[in-house]
Order: structure tokens, then sequence, then C-alpha cells
């Protein structure tokens, strides 16, 4: 970061975002306001859940909990500044601001996929190793994990603003993007970028492909241990226990994947935009709704602590 008041002769980007759209910013602000607290609420919703009912004190839904605080900080990073600017004829960012935001929208994103990646190993070891289950994911772990996914996730944002950071900006300053991105911000430096953007490249690999590959191992092994199962019911308990994660790897995985891996990066379009749109508000609320809505013991709980009359199987 010693490096900002050597090498930049830009102290300030202007964030384009939806500048083109006109008045109809008002009412995108309208939408993503009510997104957001919808993102809040769901989230605060889905960690008191956990926090206050004791039947949801496991591992699995301790990695939920984590899962929500990030999705909610996560978008704290971004959301409150695009409601500002929609708002605000004066779309600009300081290049130490923007760097700041660059940092933690990578830090946490990085952060969840590994989270997520996490979740995944935990319905292995859940589904195929059911009576060690408690033995293999017992809270030591649980926290080492966890502890380990953020440190890592904020170690490569770490090195990839520092990557950024450090070329030499000197104009112009319009960034085409509703947020300080990577590859926006890089197409606005003045020098050749083709080795910081193959090492960004090799992050994105590192911070995408391998946990996805690693829950398709997860699965592969999940899926073929739920095969044996010899009852139908079974079967379908077990798969039901993974659709709310597969589900949030599909779209968190896929909206990453179209944005981040790419050889070199090319000139930011309305249609990235709206993929980011996808992984900066749209998947953080998709993440508590799929979970709450899907999810038979959390919507158990959810009546519990509100008070609400919970059916109960007459055996």
């Amino acid at each position: 970061m010693h490096s900002f008041n050597r090498t930049t002769v830009v102290t300030q980007f202007v964030l384009v975002g939806f500048s083109s759209l006109g008045e109809l910013q008002l009412l995108l602000f309208v939408i993503f306001l009510l997104l957001y607290l919808t993102i809040l609420l769901a989230n605060a919703t889905i960690m008191a859940v956990i926090r206050c009912s004791r039947t949801l004190h496991t591992p699995m839904y301790g990695f939920l909990f984590i899962l929500s605080f990030s999705e909610s900080c996560y978008t704290f990073v971004i959301i409150p500044q695009l409601l500002a600017h929609l708002l605000s004829a004066t779309k600009t960012v300081s290049f130490v601001a923007c760097a700041t935001q660059l940092f933690f929208f990578l830090g946490f994103a990085c952060t969840n996929c590994f989270l997520i990646a996490v979740m995944g190993y935990d319905r292995y070891v859940a589904i195929c190793h059911p009576l060690r289950y408690t033995l293999i994911m017992n809270k030591r772990l649980g926290w080492g994990v966890v502890s380990l996914s953020g440190v890592t996730g904020f170690f490569i944002a770490l090195v990839a603003t520092n990557l950024i950071c450090d070329m030499p900006f000197c104009g112009p300053n319009r960034v085409n993007h509703y947020f300080c991105d990577m590859a926006p911000i890089i197409k606005l430096a003045c020098t050749d970028t083709h080795v910081k953007e193959l090492a960004l490249f090799s992050l994105s690999i590192l911070v995408i492909m391998v946990p996805f590959l690693l829950i398709l191992v997860s699965y592969g092994f999940i899926v073929n241990a739920i095969l044996k199962i010899p009852s139908a019911e079974g079967k379908r308990k077990a798969f039901a226990t993974c659709a709310s994660h597969l589900t949030v790897v599909i779209v968190h995985y896929g909206c990453a994947s179209i944005i981040y891996l790419r050889p070199r990066s090319k000139s930011a379009s309305d249609k990235d935009q709206l993929v980011a749109v996808t992984y900066t508000v749209v998947t953080p609320l998709l993440n508590p709704l799929v979970y709450s809505l899907r999810n038979q013991e959390v919507k158990t709980a959810l009546k519990r602590v509100l008070g609400m009359p919970v059916a109960t199987k007459v055996i």
C-alpha cells in the first residue's frame, strides 16, 4: 500500500455504474434498498434461529451461521455505496477507498467460496460416515476450518489488491462498474498488465475451481452412498439435506466463473454488471432463503422461536 503516493497520478475514480439509466436510478435505489434490507433481515433471522435453537447447534448449522454473517459483511462492503451513488450526481471514490473496498470485497468473497466448500465436506461426512460424524466434525476442527477459510481468503485478497494497486494509474479514471472490482480497475492502468492479469487469473482458479472440484468429489461420494440406501424414503431424505447446498453452489460458483475465469480481462460491459448484481445482491439473498425454505429443521426451529405450533408425527 506504500506505493500509492509513488506510482499513482489518479487520486480518485468515478464509478459509472448505472448512470446511463438516468431517472430510472431512483427506481433502482428503491429496488436495491428493499433487497438489501431483506438480505440483512433474512441473514439476521437465520443467525438468530441457529443461536436460539439447541437442535441446530451442530457443525452444519454452525457453518451456515458463519456464512450468513460473512454474507452480511460482504453486502455491506458494496450495497450502501451503491445506494448512495444512485441518489447522488457525484459518483467519485478516492483511490484509497477504492482499494479498501476491493480488499474487503475480495476477502469476504474468497472466504465464502471456501466456506461453501467446507459445508460440502460436512455433508460428505454426515452422509458417508454418519456414525463417526460427531467424532470427525468436532468443534476444534470446525473452528479450525472456519479460521483457515477466513485467513486464506483475506490473504489472497491482500495479494490481489496489492497486485492491482501497485500499477500506475495516469487516467482516465472512469470505472465502468458500480463498485471497485478487479477487471474494470485493471483496464485503467497505464502500463502492460499481462503478467499481473495472469497472476490474478491464477488466484481466481485457486479460489473458484479448487473448492468447486473438492465439492464435486464430495458429492461423488455422497451420490454413491445415497444410491446404496435401500429405501426410497431414505434416499429422498438424504438428497433433501444436500439440495439447499447444491443450489447455492451452482449459483455462487457459476456467476463467479463467468466474471473471473478469463485468461485476460475484457472491457466491462452491461452484461458483466448484471452478473455482478447476481453475486453481490441475489446470491446473499438466495443463501438464507434457500436454507430456510428448503430445510425442514430450520423451518421447525423458526416456528418454535416465533412461538408457532409445530406439527408432530404420530407413530
